[in-house]
């Protein structure tokens, strides 16, 4: 095997000043822009504080410090990161400072967590001192930022971090005092309010900045956010609000727990922060796990070493009778006995809510967070100007920034729809999207390839008398629209309509068993299985898992409810999915690729596009493996029909660790379908966060070139991009009105096609933005394309028009996606491989202690594979 880069990899420099096909757009960009004084140096220094604090105490710490020792840090007030690094306009008096601070916080050994021994135990420990060492790392100064910025010299220079660090936390410096920080985004009570999400969480508006080097010079990207925090109340309502079967808690207050419910319990409020409310106090406890034993029989030694009946200590020191005494303590110690009656504590406001939300919660909180443009417009203005934004504070003049407050103005261009093919059978052959929205009608027109559908069966769980009576009506349906789109799906099962209750769904063995049946009684060849459910269901994994892996063969589910009233855009857009999945497809562009962009594109010499994605579980999942997707196209010049491959890998992963050889599989899968290698390779790499850009191309562009260098003497040019869809710009349609003189905004979505490649892009490399579909709710959210290596060497323009016109040819819908198809199927295929580890029955995962941490990533278990007759269809889209 050789070895692909010997050199340093240097990411792609932007071929051209930007494109410049398409009609201009005048636009607003929620990018402000920040002058520095380039001369100006910044002093950096390393803060040690012992013992360590919480970020809370450390920036209460961090400002006590400031006030008193005005003349030993030479009146300077440094901008401090809330971790080790204090960043200072001048210089301090010495390179080395030692401070102690005394601050009123309890100090952990109070003795008991239930209150005072005696009544002075707590204002004796009222004062808690901290040791401060300040030591100098370094001093820097703009020059570098400045000549980086101004794209002057052709040399490749490295973007000074250092100096754009400082700057960074200088301008969070404000926010961070009045909000409480979450990443990159900052929330409290005065910053857009809250709202109840239900099950116990709280959603809170909020803002997000972040300072980022552009063509226009340094901009402050500002946007308004929206995240979930659990709700500052008791632990017992909480408890009520967020597990089902605690609803009725406070009217069964003899109620105990059985293991598992103590499990769920203990799951869901694990390493939250607590107060208590029978006695005073500032101090905050965080829960560590539940109390094997229930309330009324737990005991705790005294500092005599008497056993103390923990009901009878409340009842005489506190004149308190404990209601819940069958319910677990909390145990706020992580080694030693330390318990909290849960009825006593209080929930502390601003924690970030880590469960995975629900359906319901997850819809809330995102109708939260759906503005028109016009409304989210204002909100981020208010933002910028507002008491926490970030020119709120006085440190931004003191290290001499100063941060506009106007959005900035720029031109985008719109880019013109593809013409379309589609299917010969029908009576329109070929269609432009001319509507605003670029939605395309199937009305008297079939689908590109339509597929006969001969050999299908039909499984009901659940559903009503009534529900389960209307399924012929709805196969029948089906089946005319399928035909007037040109395809053909028979009127009649190959095996007689299966009904099932849905508790089947809950046992794997007996879903299993049920699906083989069915299989072996259409003689081991079913092309499809359509599966109604009565709602969505935990099971859905299952059967997905068990009909692609271990039967073989696809499968399309919908529910109950929606069968109720059959529309034709309904059944339209389930014959699209089926059709895919059985090997159609949907849509072609009716000028093939090389027609289009013929200096790099020909008929002979196929290309192929690969999309690749990776999912990690969510925040509180300390063990499941991440999955990582990657699919490539297999016809030319179509390239509408992709195969996927996917992989378990180390949790949290997002280098995909198996890319050589998923590469390898799809490049040998493309040789038997087109019976030629693809002459070049074009990579959307999606999911990639700007910090790990360079990590990612290193590593797997390497892959991907290893995967090629298996074919002997194939080395064909690779164009390597990730794709962004998880950003905060946002573009906002904006005119002047010449005869008032009025600048106006329109409370509408940019155009699909819009592309923007100027100013508020990167000052050298090679990225655009483009918003490809329509913005039905809210605010468009553009996609971000960021090009990392081109041995291709595209032109803006070639590139921008590839990525449109591929956003047209989506499977499942008649409009332009907002993402590269590539990356959108890879999203699939890595969610269908994370629902494959999802058992219904797997045993929810708790640890053998209360320790949190973890040496080792536990083992990685390995995907199943799809069966030989599914894995070369869309089965996952």
């Amino acid at each position: 095997m050789r070895n692909a880069t010997k050199e340093a990899l240097v990411v792609a420099r932007r071929p051209d000043s930007g494109g410049v096909e398409g009609p201009v757009i005048s636009l607003l960009a929620n990018h402000f822009l920040v002058k520095f004084d380039p001369s100006l140096k910044v002093y950096h220094y390393n803060v040690e504080i012992s013992p360590n604090p919480s970020k809370e105490v450390a920036r209460m710490i961090k400002q006590k410090l400031v006030e008193s020792n005005s003349g030993l840090l030479c009146g300077a007030h440094p901008a401090y990161d809330g971790r080790k690094n204090f960043y200072s306009p001048v210089e301090f008096q010495n390179g080395k400072l030692e401070f102690f601070v005394s601050l009123p916080i309890p100090t952990a050994n109070t003795g008991s967590p239930f209150g005072e021994w005696n009544g002075f135990q707590q204002k004796q420990n009222q004062l808690k001192v901290f040791r401060i060492n300040i030591r100098a790392v370094s001093k820097f100064d703009g020059k570098d930022l400045s000549s980086y910025l101004s794209n002057e010299s052709d040399d490749w220079i490295p973007l000074p971090q250092d100096y754009l660090h400082a700057l960074d936390v200088v301008l969070r410096e404000s926010p961070m005092e009045k909000c409480i920080c979450v990443g990159r985004s900052f929330y409290s009570s005065s910053t857009g309010g809250t709202k109840e999400i239900g099950g116990g969480a709280i959603g809170w508006r909020g803002f997000f900045q972040s300072l980022r080097p552009t063509q226009q010079g340094l901009a402050l990207n500002v946007d308004s956010s929206i995240t979930a925090f659990h709700e500052s109340i008791g632990v017992i309502p909480y408890l009520q609000k967020r597990i089902d079967f605690l609803r009725d808690l406070t009217q069964r207050k003899t109620r105990s727990l059985s293991d598992d419910e103590r499990k769920e319990v203990e799951k869901a409020l694990r390493n939250i922060r607590v107060f208590v409310c029978h006695r005073e106090t500032v101090q905050r406890y965080r829960v560590y796990g539940l109390t094997e034993e229930a309330t009324e029989n737990l005991y705790f030694a005294d500092r005599d070493g008497k056993n103390l009946k923990l009901i009878d200590y409340f009842k005489d020191h506190y004149n308190y009778n404990i209601q819940f005494k069958n319910l677990p303590c909390l145990q706020i110690s992580r080694s030693k006995p330390c318990y909290l009656p849960m009825e006593l504590c209080m929930i502390c406001e601003g924690q970030k809510f880590l469960g995975k939300l629900s359906d319901d919660q997850t819809a809330r909180i995102l109708k939260m967070g759906c503005q028109r443009p016009k409304e989210r417009k204002a909100m981020i203005d208010g933002i910028v100007r507002g008491p926490a934004g970030p020119t709120s504070g006085n440190q931004a003049e003191e290290f001499k920034l100063h941060v506009s407050k106007e959005m900035s103005r720029l031109n985008g261009r719109i880019l013109q729809p593809p013409k379309l093919k589609l299917g010969d059978g029908g009576h329109v052959r070929d269609i432009t999207p001319s509507r605003r929205d670029r939605q395309w009608n199937l009305l008297n027109s079939h689908v590109f390839q339509g597929t006969r559908i001969e050999r299908w069966a039909l499984i009901s769980f659940g559903g009503t008398q009534e529900q389960k009576s209307n399924l012929p009506k709805f196969i029948n349906q089906l089946s005319r629209r399928c035909e007037q789109l040109g395809i053909f799906l028979s009127k009649s099962t190959v095996v007689s309509t299966q009904f099932e209750p849905t508790q089947v769904l809950n046992n794997v063995t007996l879903l299993e068993s049920k699906l083989k049946k069915i299989h072996r009684a259409a003689s081991n060849n079913l092309q499809l299985l359509i599966c109604i459910m009565e709602k969505k269901h935990k099971g859905y994994a299952d059967l997905k898992r068990i009909a692609e892996t271990s039967v073989g063969f696809v499968s399309q589910c919908c529910l109950y409810p929606n069968l109720g009233k059959l529309s034709s855009q309904f059944l339209a857009n389930l014959a699209l999915k089926i059709n895919a999945k059985v090997g159609g497809s949907t849509v072609a562009l009716y000028n093939s690729l090389p027609s289009q962009i013929p200096r790099l594109f020909r008929l002979d010499e196929p290309v192929i596009f690969i999309g690749a994605d990776v999912t990690h579980p969510h925040p509180l999942d300390d063990s499941s493996p991440s999955v990582a997707a990657v699919v490539g196209s297999m016809n030319w010049p179509a390239a509408n029909k992709y195969v996927s491959r996917m992989r378990s890998q180390t949790h949290r992963q997002e280098i995909i660790q198996d890319l050589a050889a998923m590469v390898e599989e799809l490049l040998d899968d493309f040789y038997q379908e087109v019976n030629k290698l693809p002459k070049r390779i074009i990579f959307f790499r999606d999911g990639v966060s700007e910090t790990q850009f360079y990590k990612v191309l290193k590593e797997e562009l390497q892959a991907v070139k290893e995967a090629c260098a298996r074919f002997p003497g194939y080395k064909p040019p690779i164009t390597f991009a990730v794709v962004q869809k998880r950003h905060h710009t946002r573009l906002f349609p904006f005119e002047i009105n010449p005869s008032s003189n009025q600048n106006q905004h329109f409370d509408e979505n940019i155009p699909p096609g819009t592309v923007v490649d100027t100013v508020i892009t990167h000052p050298r490399e090679f990225d655009f933005y483009l918003c490809s579909h329509w913005g039905v709710k809210g605010t468009s959210r553009p996609t971000h394309y960021h090009v990392l290596w081109d041995e291709n060497r595209f032109t803006s323009d070639e590139l921008q028009k590839l990525v449109y016109n591929l956003c047209y040819t989506f499977a499942r819908c008649t409009k332009p996606v907002s993402l590269v198809p590539p990356a959108y199927y890879a999203h699939l295929a890595a969610y269908r491989g994370r629902l494959y580890l999802e058992r219904s029955e797997s045993v929810a995962f708790t640890r053998s202690s209360n320790i949190i941490s973890r040496v080792t990533p536990p083992k990685t278990t390995p995907l199943p594979k799809p069966s030989e007759n599914v894995k070369k269809l869309m089965f996952y889209c």
